[in-house]
C-alpha cells in the first residue's frame, strides 16, 4: 500500500494544467523530437503531459525495483527516435559502461531454451535512473519494520481460545485490544520519517495537529523524489542527446503550477505558530 501511495507524485488536478514544467533547451526542435516519441503508459499530446507520465513511470519503477532504464532507438524505416523502457533487472554500471546480465529463459512460442547472456549496452543511448540515496535509506529502514508487521498481522488468531467439550465458553486472558495498540504504535513509529498515514483516516488516538504534520512530511518526501527525478532526467537527456547534437542540453524543473517544498516548509512553520487551518493544509497536500 505504501508503494502505491508514495508513487502518486502528481494528483489528478495536475493533469488539467499545461504549464507544469519549466523547460529550457538549446535545441528546441530536437527536444520536441525526443518528447514526441517517448513511450509511456498513456498517449500524451503535449510535452508537459509526456514529462508527467514519464516521471510517474520512473517513480513507480524506482519504488518497486530501485532502478528505471530507458534506451533511445532509431527506426530504420522512418528515421524517428523512440525512447522506450526496458527491464532494469541485471543492469549494472561498470566504469561508465552499462552491462545487463540476462538469465536463462524460454521462448513463449516454441519453448526454445536460451542460454545466459551478458549484454554490453550502448551506453551513449541508455538512460538509467536510480533512487536518490537519502530516500533509499528512508524507505529501506521503514520497510524492514513493515515486513515484520505484515508477517504478524494476523498472529492474534493463535491466541483464540479453542472450545472444549466440558467448557465451551472458557476464558481467554489474551488482551486483543492491547495487541492492536502495540501493532499500531509500531506502525506509526516505523512510518514517522516518511510521514505515511498507513491509510488510517479515523482514529481517536491521533490529533489533527499530528495528522497535518505527517501529511506535510509525506508530501515533502514525494516532492523531493519528484525533483530528483527531474534533475536526473535533465542530465540523462542532455547526455544521450549529444549523440545527435554534440552541444545539446536541456533543463527541466517544476513550475509554480506544481506544489513546492518551500511552500510546504512555510506551511509547517505556520502550523507550529497555529497560523493556518488544518483544512488548508489537507487541501494543499491532497489536491496539489
Amino acid at each position: 500500500m505504501f508503494d502505491e501511495d508514495f508513487s502518486r507524485l502528481f494528483h489528478h488536478s495536475n493533469n488539467r494544467s499545461s504549464n507544469l514544467f519549466n523547460i529550457s533547451s538549446n535545441d528546441d526542435e530536437f527536444m520536441k523530437t525526443i518528447f514526441g516519441n517517448i513511450h509511456t503508459r498513456r498517449t500524451a499530446h503535449q510535452i508537459d503531459e509526456t514529462i508527467l507520465e514519464l516521471v510517474t513511470d520512473i517513480a513507480q519503477s524506482l519504488i518497486w525495483y530501485g532502478k528505471a532504464c530507458y534506451i533511445l532507438q532509431q527506426d530504420v524505416d522512418t528515421n524517428k527516435i523512440h525512447t522506450v523502457s526496458f527491464s532494469s533487472e541485471g543492469v549494472i554500471s561498470f566504469f561508465g559502461k552499462y552491462i545487463q546480465w540476462v538469465p536463462r529463459r524460454r521462448n513463449r512460442h516454441n519453448d526454445q531454451l536460451f542460454p545466459r547472456e551478458i549484454r554490453v549496452l550502448d551506453s551513449k543511448k541508455v538512460m538509467c535512473f536510480d533512487m536518490p540515496i537519502p530516500i533509499k535509506h528512508l524507505l529501506s529502514e521503514q520497510n524492514r519494520t513493515l515486513v515484520v508487521l505484515d508477517q504478524h498481522q494476523s498472529s492474534e488468531i493463535k491466541f483464540l481460545t479453542q472450545a472444549q467439550g466440558d467448557s465451551p465458553s472458557s476464558i481467554n486472558y489474551f488482551n486483543f485490544s492491547e495487541w492492536n495498540d502495540i501493532q499500531e504504535l509500531a506502525l506509526y513509529r516505523a512510518t514517522k520519517d516518511t510521514g505515511w498515514n498507513c491509510r488510517k483516516y479515523d482514529s481517536s488516538k491521533r490529533s489533527d495537529f499530528f495528522d497535518c504534520h505527517r501529511l506535510i512530511r509525506f508530501r515533502r518526501n514525494q516532492l523531493m523524489l519528484r525533483d530528483q527525478i527531474l534533475n536526473q532526467l535533465s542530465n540523462e537527456l542532455s547526455r544521450v542527446g549529444k549523440v545527435y547534437n554534440p552541444k545539446f542540453s536541456i533543463n527541466i524543473s517544476s513550475s509554480d503550477e506544481l506544489p513546492s517544498i518551500a511552500f510546504l516548509n512555510e506551511l509547517e512553520v505556520r502550523l507550529e505558530r497555529e497560523d493556518v487551518s488544518f483544512d488548508d493544509i489537507i487541501d494543499y497536500c491532497n489536491r496539489h
